[in-house]
């Protein structure tokens, strides 16, 4: 017999289940069971990025790769200077260009007006800011990560999963006329991540 105590206020959980049957201390609290197999159900699929989006899928990928690489350089010690020396090149080389593509060809599906296009152009302009401005270094690097990190999870699972659904094939050739991958080479004078 397998016994388990759960309890979780993020679920508003409580109870005893044994072998996957529950034994509850609140009867005004949902069965364990019946809320264990509602979230299996939920569970979240895979998503399928359209193939003319991938290339920026990818470039999303880099941009999460620099989030890693400055808050490992951060917790090694690393000086934020030799940090944000990689970060501005890596803003220069890859973000504005990816920026400029996105608010050119991709939002352009959903248009000015939507909100989730609305979010990402802000985001864009408070990343272009944090770049830009002086200020406490060391802060400003994990509000770079911080922020970036959060902009990619948004574009990837929330803005290009609607740009998908919405764009017209037209649309779509522009997005893969106008945007050309290119191999990412790496600034490897000085790699402090590693």
């Amino acid at each position: 017999m397998i016994v388990y105590a759960i309890s979780s206020q993020k679920h508003s959980l409580k109870g005893i289940v044994v072998n996957g049957y529950g034994t509850y201390a609140d009867p005004d609290i949902f069965k364990i069971v019946e809320r264990l197999k509602q979230k299996s159900i939920t569970k979240e699929k895979p998503i399928k990025r359209s193939e003319i989006l991938k290339p920026l899928s990818r470039e999303h990928h880099h941009a999460l790769l620099l989030c890693w690489k400055i808050k490992n350089g951060l917790n090694k010690g690393v000086s934020p200077e030799r940090i944000k020396k990689y970060a501005d090149w890596f803003f220069k080389q890859h973000l504005l260009p990816h920026f400029d593509i996105e608010e050119k060809y991709v939002f352009i599906v959903l248009g000015d007006e939507h909100p989730m296009v609305k979010k990402a152009k802000g985001d864009h302009q408070h990343l272009i800011q944090l770049f830009t401005t002086d200020g406490n270094l060391e802060q400003k690097l994990q509000t770079i990560e911080e922020t970036l990190q959060n902009h990619v999870r948004f574009e990837e699972r929330t803005l290009f999963n609607e740009v998908q659904k919405y764009a017209t094939e037209s649309q779509l050739k522009d997005i893969e006329t106008f945007h050309v991958e290119e191999k990412f080479e790496d600034n490897m004078a000085d790699p402090f991540w590693v």
